[in-house]
């Protein structure tokens, strides 16, 4: 072994066990040791920041864009809200739950697809009476399978074609994943559905049923605007849909005149305001799905909304501007431009219209703002804001738009016509200027951790690789499998990179195990994609841990589950994996 490489095998452990403690954040981790790596000559200064312009990087900050687009827009909730039934069986839920994550993971980030379809389970589960702990480990595993199907559906994807064009002169394409990555999907999904998650421990844990419920609903106000389809249908014919959504309608406003206990045959009128009873993202979807307005035709706020609107949560204190007044007595809508959406009060019954109904020290409102002024409004109001949990406000009218630049940019990049980041870029110039997503929010949906784990782990890879590093390890694998068949040898590879996903970052993984790939069969003189598609598979499906991979660490606390439930489930899933995986890749991919 060289300097160099000793230099870099001791940085890459280094590294490693930092990850491992956890200590400290990961791309800390990452950028110290592209900083240490400069700074003794392994990587030249000129090429220390190369990473953070890699296609690989810009591709992942794109997709996580376009993503937040998809669900800003109600795309996904066209999906979600036909679909899932409480009253379905634990495994037909999680059959259907498992496709539908599957599916979106493969066409947009599967960590955003699984923070969209998280509460749609929980609250699922909540109203079938049962623990959220038994559906969110399996929809976490079907969204990580699912996102092996195409290039963009998961960032190792995306970095394993990046290295194929450095290596080999060309990436891989959209959809040249879906051979294996499909059928290894299929195959596990099938396994998590219908048996898998039968072997998850069952423990009330006090978490996940009320994970995202811990607030009381809010009484809100939604208006039926001039051109809706509602007008003319009878009340009863909106009770099925507020089900669905887990919204209870508790009455109606007509001509000012706040009514209960309205009868199932009564007529909707345009202009009718229905007072409902609901948590925030209920609202929003029950909202999107009747194409209701969020006030009265003219209110201040609709000029907004095209420039971008923010939920906000606060806490009323007794020194607030608004306390023992009204919404409409301090001008709230004409002063703010903000909109009233919701009080929570517990335990009370309020009997009068929300902009009328006198706010209490204590209660929790659901204000509706510009998002450039929201902090200003709550300074203004002298309250307190919740911790952000992500609210955000559908906008319905533009769906389609989104569907179709985006499947425009697929279809595009599936042809060659366009550079895949030059496309997923195309795409979020489309969605600001037709105002599908705010261009305050843009940078705000770019988880920078990763970016920064990948802008600094790609001109590691590239050191240990110039370095010889790699081809080291590589022959250190074919040595041990001298001998072997082809498929024993893809078999190690895959089970070496499987578990290091299974500890480490999914990312970091990719980069490190792909060349070992590439030089593992220039070793064997054989084709190297069998071998790139068995990492990518491998460095995918980090199912041991709830550290492997990012959809696992989100349901570890609403489900409650510990360290060591995942193995229960996982190993098997990974030894499914690997058997479907490896006779696959040998079919479509020959030596």
């Amino acid at each position: 072994m060289t300097t160099d490489q000793i230099l870099l095998f001791s940085l890459f452990g280094i590294v490693f066990g930092l990850l491992l403690w956890g200590r400290f954040r990961y791309d800390l981790v990452a950028f110290g040791a592209l900083m240490v790596a400069v700074l003794l000559g392994l990587v030249p200064a000129s090429e220390a920041f190369a990473g953070f312009g890699h296609p690989a990087t810009l591709v992942v900050a794109l997709v996580l864009v376009v993503s937040a687009g998809l669900v800003r827009s109600g795309a996904v909730f066209l999906i979600t809200r036909t679909l899932v039934d409480a009253s379905r069986s634990l495994g037909t839920h999680i059959a259907i739950m498992g496709g539908v994550g599957g599916v979106l993971s493969a066409f947009m980030n599967n960590v955003a697809a699984l923070a969209l379809l998280m509460p749609v389970d929980i609250a699922t589960a909540r109203k079938a009476g049962r623990s959220p702990g038994l559906s969110l480990m399996p929809l976490s595993f079907a969204t990580i399978l699912g996102g092996m199907v195409t290039l963009i559906g998961t960032p190792p994807n995306i970095i394993i074609a990046a290295i194929r064009e450095d290596a080999l002169g060309a990436p891989f394409g959209m959809f040249d994943f879906a051979p294996v990555g499909g059928a290894a999907a299929i195959a596990g999904l099938a396994f998590v559905a219908f048996i898998g998650w039968r072997f998850i421990p069952v423990r009330d844990s006090g978490v996940g049923g009320d994970a995202l419920g811990e607030l009381e609903p809010y009484i809100s106000e939604l208006t039926i605007p001039d051109d809706s389809k509602l007008a003319g249908k009878h009340l009863r014919d909106l009770l099925e849909p507020a089900e669905k959504a887990d919204v209870a309608i508790l009455g109606l406003v007509r001509d000012g005149k706040r009514r209960f206990g309205m009868g199932r045959n009564l007529v909707l009128k345009s202009a009718d305001i229905l007072v409902l009873e609901a948590v925030p993202e209920a609202l929003d979807e029950f909202r999107t799905a009747m194409k209701l307005d969020f006030a009265p035709e003219g209110h201040p706020i609709e000029d907004a909304v095209g420039e971008g609107v923010s939920l906000i949560e606060m806490v009323v204190t007794a020194e607030s501007r608004i306390a023992g007044r009204t919404a409409q007595a301090i001008g709230l809508g004409w002063r703010k431009r903000t909109v009233l959406m919701g009080i929570s009060r517990k335990g009370q019954r309020m009997t009068k219209r929300l902009r009328q109904t006198i706010i209490q020290p204590g209660d929790i409102l659901l204000l509706l703002t510009p998002s450039d002024t929201g902090e200003d409004v709550v300074d203004w109001l002298g309250g307190l804001t919740l911790a952000d949990r992500g609210l955000s406000v559908t906008r319905d009218s533009k769906t389609w738009a989104a569907i179709g630049f985006f499947a425009g940019a697929v279809i595009a990049a599936s042809l060659g016509l366009v550079y895949l980041p030059i496309a997923l870029g195309l795409v979020v110039v489309a969605y600001v200027l037709f105002k599908i997503l705010p261009l305050a929010e843009i940078y705000d949906h770019i988880e920078w951790p990763v970016v920064v784990l990948l802008g600094s782990m790609i001109p590691l890879g590239a050191a240990l690789e110039a370095s010889g590093g790699t081809e080291l390890l590589a022959q250190g694998l074919v040595s041990i499998s001298a001998g072997w068949p082809a498929w024993g040898t893809l078999t190690l590879l895959m089970v070496v990179t499987m578990t290091l996903s299974d500890v480490l970052n999914n990312t970091a993984t990719a980069i490190v195990a792909a060349p070992v790939g590439i030089r593992m069969a220039e070793a064997l003189e054989v084709n190297p994609d069998p071998f790139l598609m068995a990492v990518a598979v491998a460095a995918s499906a980090a199912f041991l841990t709830p550290i492997g991979h990012k959809n696992n660490t989100l349901v570890l606390g609403p489900g409650g589950y510990g360290f060591g439930d995942y193995w229960r489930m996982g190993l098997p899933l990974e030894i499914i994996v690997i058997g479907v995986s490896i006779p696959t890749i040998l079919l479509v991919w020959p030596l």
